[in-house]
């Protein structure tokens, strides 16, 4: 569908060449949703541009369905940019037209005529919800209704690609995850191929199928967000998925927490207790995995605190739990643990009944 090879973009500055994009390589295929995503300043709205050839590329190449986009004309381009839809992070929407004329603004410039437009745009104004407002202008309407008519008019000419740059990150959350909602029907009933630019992994983690991630104008990881929220594999990648995902134990309740496993040792001869935590990053993970070890190995497992999500059917997430037993049935309940698929645990705490 999209092939970008071997792209780069420079930029001249007071301080000599800076490089946003450096020899990225990517495939993103017919009909998925896909994400790019990084921290700012990691080129990722430097590279949209460059998809929708809004900006020359030093290098490389970028081909849609098979067409090379790079070093066409300015005609040839102007007529293959149709095939490419745009959503912007701040609307861009014209205050003096209705949501209609806004939506039917595109097919305008086109040359469609006036019954096809007026169909279009009323199939259109259905898909996002907006029949009811089509007399409205933006004044009138909510950020998210804004951003629904910059859809319905990024799909009015019903390109092959929707490039989404940052399109949620001035909405609120109830009113992004109506947006990405509405995004992944769109997808499905028509097909469409599209591109999220994000710096938001919430808004990866609910839509995308697949997602790069950008360093430094680098493309750094390439995965099934799936994969990417259980396995990350770079130091940018897994502190993103943290911040989004993990749930971690301040100082503070540690130290509560040690001091409760010190007295239960106290009060229980012969018994020792423990702190686990408990990365959880595969869709094998029942629901009655913990319990089931705990019985078989006789040791007592109580649930501390926990985030746990399902990511495209994948458990991904983090547990805190106390484990109380003989020190061979921590010993072996644990072992028994760790070598279940998608189960890491790591000893927070430890306290033995011989000192």
């Amino acid at each position: 569908m999209i092939h970008i090879n071997d792209l780069r973009k420079t930029y001249k500055t007071p301080k000599g060449i800076f490089e946003a994009i450096k020899k990225i390589d990517l495939k993103i295929e017919q009909g998925e949703i896909f994400g790019i995503i990084g921290p700012s300043g990691a080129g990722k709205s430097t590279l949209v541009q460059c998809i929708n050839l809004l900006e020359k590329p030093d290098s490389g190449s970028i081909t849609l369905n098979g067409q090379v986009l790079t070093g066409l004309s300015e005609i040839e381009l102007r007529a293959q940019r149709r095939r490419i839809g745009m959503v912007f992070q701040s609307f861009n929407i014209l205050s003096r037209r209705t949501v209609f004329n806004n939506v039917a603004l595109p097919l305008e410039i086109a040359g469609v005529k006036k019954e096809a437009i007026k169909s279009r745009v009323d199939e259109l104004l259905s898909l996002v919800g907006l029949s009811h407002l089509s007399d409205r202008y933006p004044a009138q309407i909510s950020g998210g209704q804004k951003q629904r008519v910059g859809i319905a008019r990024a799909l009015a000419c019903q390109p092959d690609v929707l490039l989404s740059d940052e399109a949620t990150s001035a909405l609120d959350p109830e009113t992004t995850a109506n947006i990405l909602d509405l995004l992944r029907d769109i997808n499905r009933k028509t097909g469409i191929t599209i591109v999220m630019i994000t710096h938001q992994m919430e808004v990866v983690k609910q839509v995308c199928d697949r997602v790069a991630v950008l360093s430094h104008g680098a493309v750094v990881e390439v995965g099934a967000t799936a994969d990417i929220f259980a396995s990350p594999q770079h130091d940018v990648t897994r502190a993103m998925v943290s911040a989004a995902t993990e749930s971690t134990l301040s100082e503070d309740s540690q130290e509560i927490l040690v001091e409760r496993l010190k007295k239960w040792v106290q009060e229980n001869p012969g018994q020792d207790a423990a702190i686990w935590e408990l990365h959880l990053h595969d869709a094998r993970v029942s629901d009655g995995l913990f319990a089931g070890k705990a019985n078989d190995y006789g040791v007592r497992l109580s649930l501390l605190q926990a985030k746990v999500e399902d990511i495209k059917g994948v458990a991904v997430g983090k547990l805190y739990v106390q484990v109380q037993g003989s020190a061979q049935a921590i010993l072996n309940a644990q072992q028994a643990l760790s070598n279940e698929a998608g189960v890491q645990i790591q000893e927070v705490a430890y306290e033995s009944a011989n000192g």
